[in-house]
């Protein structure tokens, strides 16, 4: 079995934004309220859920791009959130990230061949023309003409654009990549195309992802693991075969349901969902999901749930799972 590459710990990132006039009053987001999972070398580990609960974040959080509020954050065992500058800058190395928008995160007056190679030489990895000839090495492993590093970031297409986002993330030669909604900006086609090229860099560059999505289908193509997030926290972990086929929380079964089937024929039970996604501002008491869910119980408003290892592949954190319940009686697809 694969050795665990990175590990998150009670990770919790709250921010604090003034709202109202004219007396604005201070209130706090909870983003990520306390996540932990772990990845492993050479697997991609997905991570699902709505718009706003807090994927981003997390993915921003875990490189300290975004500084955490407490929590762990151990890659090859060495401590990320405790790392001074010099340690850091050692493991900026072998932790990249590759954004959603791959326009905003490139310098539009920058050619990509200096914004491909501004990573070796900060790094002093590599100069001049030995750093032309890893760029341009670059640039055909993700499928683009060589002349493409002495063009500006305008003068592509958004997939071309996200293998530039790819390049770049793959210049320092990685371990683990942070992939935060790499696909979600393209058409499906292109979607397609890039999963493809991922794929295909995983297995050549022994690479780990912490892939970032809203879009089950495209997690479960590409990920071997996943988490469900909800409004900040960790519902559901596991295997992806075993998660799609018998999904454990309510919320993870309607995420699936919610996901089309590639079979006119398949038939389908959907699980009745009424209201919107809380504010993270302010959730809920109890469970987080309890004003949505169509099994929540007393319990559920007051209470929130503790975690429950199922087994050595799967936890989930739910009321059904207390001791004394049975668990779930969902339809199966």
């Amino acid at each position: 079995m694969a050795d665990t590459l990175l590990r998150i710990e009670n990770i919790k990132k709250f921010f604090h934004v003034k709202r109202g006039f004219p007396v604005p009053e201070t209130v706090t987001v909870r983003a990520v309220d306390g996540v932990s999972f772990e990845v492993k070398r050479g697997r991609a580990f997905g991570v699902v859920g709505e718009s706003g609960c807090g994927k981003s974040t997390l993915g921003r959080s875990l490189l300290r791009l975004i500084e955490p509020d407490s929590g762990s954050v151990t890659f090859d065992g060495q401590d990320v959130l405790g790392a001074n500058p010099s340690k850091i800058r050692a493991l900026r190395q072998r932790m990249q990230i590759i954004f959603q928008d791959p326009y905003s995160s490139l310098n539009p007056r920058k050619r990509i061949g200096a914004a491909l190679a501004e990573p070796l030489l900060v790094q002093g990895l590599a100069y001049k023309r030995k750093a032309h000839e890893r760029v341009l090495k670059l640039l055909d492993e993700v499928g683009l003409h060589s002349d493409a590093a002495d063009r500006f970031p305008h003068e592509f297409s958004g997939g071309q654009r996200q293998r530039i986002g790819i390049a770049r993330a793959l210049t320092v030669g990685p371990e683990l990549i942070v992939a935060d909604e790499p696909v979600s900006a393209l058409d499906v086609s292109i979607q397609a195309q890039i999963l493809l090229l991922l794929r295909e860099l995983q297995k050549s560059h022994n690479l780990s992802f912490v892939f970032i999505s809203h879009d089950l289908g495209v997690v479960r193509f590409f990920c071997q693991d996943m988490a469900v997030m909800y409004l900040g926290r960790i519902v559901e972990t596991g295997p992806i075969p075993r998660i799609f086929e018998d999904p454990l929380h309510p919320y993870t079964h309607i995420l699936r349901d919610a996901s089309p089937m590639p079979d006119p024929n398949q038939s389908k039970k959907f699980i009745h969902v009424d209201g919107e996604v809380p504010s993270a501002v302010n959730p809920p008491n109890g469970c987080h999901f309890h004003p949505r869910c169509p099994y929540a119980a007393d319990i559920c408003k007051k209470v929130s749930p503790d975690w429950h290892q199922v087994d050595t592949e799967r936890g989930v954190a739910c009321h059904l799972f207390d001791t004394g319940n049975t668990g779930h009686d969902y339809p199966k697809r």
